[in-house]
């Protein structure tokens, strides 16, 4: 009994060794993503989502296909600075079968602090971007000052 103990905690020990390294892939992933943005490299950024993947910008008319949001963000990139996004904090989770995983990030822009939230999806042997939105953070004290704005 004693040994086979020893042994599923080894495994423990490992799949959580696996995780962890899977997560700093991801993390880096998605740094890498961002800093595309921000070298105007429009090839690096568009090959690190999917296919069919999404992005919310912080417009409510902001719901781009890759396709979509590629021709409205290739002049960005074409002009040789798209935008800076930086996270201050990350947040990665793996579901149970490890070919999705979710984040949330507390990001720097030059208009201050935004939240990001994205799904990745494994293609293949390959991780993708499948998804993301972009939010303003809006101090609850302003909320009502910027409600009143939106109604305008």
């Amino acid at each position: 009994m004693k040994y086979i103990f020893i042994i599923l905690f080894f495994f423990k020990i490992s799949d959580i060794s696996a995780q962890d390294n899977l997560i700093k892939k991801l993390d880096m992933l998605i740094t890498s993503w961002h800093e595309a943005a921000s070298k105007a490299d429009i090839n690096a950024y568009f090959n690190l989502m999917s296919d069919n993947s999404v992005f919310i910008g912080t417009d409510s008319t902001e719901y781009w296909t890759k396709a979509e949001f590629y021709l409205w963000a290739k002049p960005y990139f074409d002009r040789g600075k798209a935008w800076t996004l930086k996270a201050n904090s990350r947040h990665i989770y793996l579901a149970a079968n490890n070919k999705f995983a979710w984040w949330d990030e507390l990001i720097y822009t030059s208009s201050g602090t935004w939240i990001g939230t994205g799904i990745l999806e494994k293609v293949g042997k390959e991780w993708k971007i499948r998804h993301y939105t972009l939010s303003v953070t809006i101090p609850n004290p302003k909320m009502k000052a910027v409600a009143e704005l939106l109604k305008q």
